[in-house]
């Protein structure tokens, strides 16, 4: 179940910006570590096509309020309400 679920942006290192929605959950912290997290990025209708080629790379993802974190997307799924990147953590989480 998603732990926070909010408009975000997925910034490539090119400087690509891609508008979205975004549900990010985090699971319980390891001892001495930052707890691990991930979730899932539904681009904008009118959002430039991302593509397969983004899965396996990194993005630095945006909140509101100015928060940032490092994602990489695991997979691309796509279906009726059009497609979903599946992201994974890379450092604290921004939530």
């Amino acid at each position: 179940m998603a732990t926070y679920r909010t408009a975000a942006t997925l910034l490539s290192s090119d400087g690509t910006r891609t508008q979205g929605t975004v549900a990010l959950f985090s699971e319980p912290g390891r001892k001495g570590g930052n707890p691990p997290w991930a979730g899932d990025f539904r681009p904008a209708n009118d959002a430039v096509e991302i593509g397969k080629n983004a899965v396996g790379k990194s993005f630095a993802l945006e909140l509101p309020g100015g928060s940032t974190g490092k994602v990489v997307v695991q997979s691309l799924k796509s279906g009726k309400g059009g497609a979903t990147l599946a992201l994974m953590g890379e450092d604290a989480p921004p939530f």
